[in-house]
């Protein structure tokens, strides 16, 4: 290991795009702690105290921390992602999206512009909301917000969105100049970033008495159990044989090998959980507005993070969602298309609609195992914060959205440095340059 990354630094254009990209990603944690101005620091940092558990408080998971501080960087990249899943889903509909889609290299340079034209307008009306909770912010008869008003409003509006139109930009340079991926390795820092304050936390619940050592070996080793657990998730695929037919151009032959189709095991990644949790959400932030009413108090109970019942609606809207998000990400019929322009078939199926229908049965079978081990993986930080009393913020690294962002960028990223290293007739990784799942 320590030899694969020295063999890291001594290819020169490597060592820079890695130096390049960490210099972009300490820049976007600066972008994090400045505060937008007008806002008064002590108060604000009182009133966010109590976000976990609340839709604010997974935003302000993907935002690094950014939100809570009513930074310009406070919506983080979320507008940008919002807008290329309904991209995504508006190309399930709208044939004009799906003609783009299809059209290589140019349709996707119009995606990207439509993107981005998305995110600044999602980002703005963000702003504009994020302002409006901001001046209802109010501790011991002191408002967060200095001078509330109108001209507050457009000043968030501007200071916010263009924050996010900047980490976008920082994210297509990491994708130009750096070692690629940039969005989601700002989404990675980001979670990161959190982790030091989560286990000195843990320290000094440790220290004083309040955790006993068997009990933290104990979270130290389903730590590792759950991580080995997710990295196996992620790269567990079901391979489909298929064969290419010989073609005959000129004096060449073309075709005639055999190879194989991966299917996933989590086509869906970590959206299900998001869209899940964005819902699960929605009640808990909406029962804070009704303090006084008893019927209001009495749901919120039921949608706490520690009843039985929030786990299991949670789980099953995470199956449902895996469902609904592997159908859109990967559609049987134009796989089936694909192949059978390309010549290849699926040995004893026929092509064309035979074979979409045999991939889709697959793909169904094999979502489910994949769905439910999601739904797990998700819930088990609820179930460490009842059982042994952990804080929300050190269990978020135990399983939910979180860790399968941690693992599946770290994962990519290690993919990334074994091909270069792989090009260069460097050792990777792992033995023979290869980690296991990679296509």
């Amino acid at each position: 290991m320590i030899e694969t990354f020295r063999n890291i630094f001594k290819i020169h254009d490597l060592r820079n795009r890695i130096l390049f990209t960490v210099g972009i990603l300490a820049l976007e944690r600066v972008g994090t702690h400045i505060v937008t101005p007008g806002i008064d620091t002590t108060v604000l940092a009182e009133g966010m105290r109590n976000l976990s558990g609340t839709l604010f408080g997974l935003y302000d998971l993907f935002a690094g921390g950014a939100f809570s501080k009513a930074a310009v960087f406070g919506l983080g990249i979320m507008p940008y992602i919002s807008a290329s899943i309904i991209l995504q889903l508006l190309g399930a509909v709208v044939p004009y999206i799906q003609r783009l889609q299809k059209e290589g290299e140019e349709g996707r340079k119009k995606i990207t512009q439509y993107t981005r034209y998305g995110t600044l307008l999602i980002s703005a009306m963000q702003a504009f909301g994020v302002a409006v909770f901001l001046e209802s912010i109010e501790v011991n008869g002191v408002k967060a917000v200095i001078h509330p008003g109108m001209g507050f409003r457009l000043l968030t509006m501007v200071s916010m969105a263009t924050g996010t139109m900047l980490i976008m930009w920082l994210g297509e340079l990491i994708d130009d100049r750096g070692i690629g991926n940039g969005i989601s390795l700002i989404i990675f820092i980001g979670i990161i970033a959190r982790f030091p304050s989560a286990l000195f936390e843990e320290w000094i619940q440790f220290t004083s008495g309040n955790r006993q050592l068997l009990t933290e070996l104990f979270l130290i080793a389903l730590a590792f159990l759950i991580v080995a657990g997710v990295v196996v998730l992620t790269q567990a695929t079901r391979k489909i044989p298929v064969q290419y037919a010989k073609r005959v151009v000129g004096r060449k032959v073309y075709g005639g090998v055999n190879t194989h189709f991966p299917l996933r095991v989590n086509t869906a990644g970590v959206m299900p959980i998001i869209f899940a949790q964005a819902i699960m959400f929605v009640p808990s932030t909406v029962f804070t507005f009704f303090p006084d009413s008893e019927f209001i108090q009495t749901l919120n109970r039921a949608f706490s993070m520690e009843s039985w019942f929030y786990w299991f609606v949670y789980g099953i809207l995470i199956v449902f969602f895996t469902y609904f998000y592997t159908a859109i990400a990967l559609n049987p019929v134009d796989v089936a298309d694909n192949l059978k322009k390309q010549g290849g078939f699926i040995p004893g199926v026929r092509p064309g609609k035979k074979t979409a229908e045999y991939l889709d049965n697959i793909l169904t079978r094999i979502t489910l195992p994949g769905a439910i081990a999601l739904a797990v993986v998700a819930i088990i930080p609820y179930i460490l914060v009842k059982t042994f009393r952990i804080s929300y913020s050190y269990a978020q690294f135990f399983g939910g959205t979180g860790l399968l962002i941690i693992v599946g960028v770290a994962l990519d990223t290690i993919q990334r440095f074994e091909s270069h290293l792989y090009m260069r007739h460097y050792e990777g990784f792992m033995k023979g340059g290869r980690i296991r799942g990679r296509r």
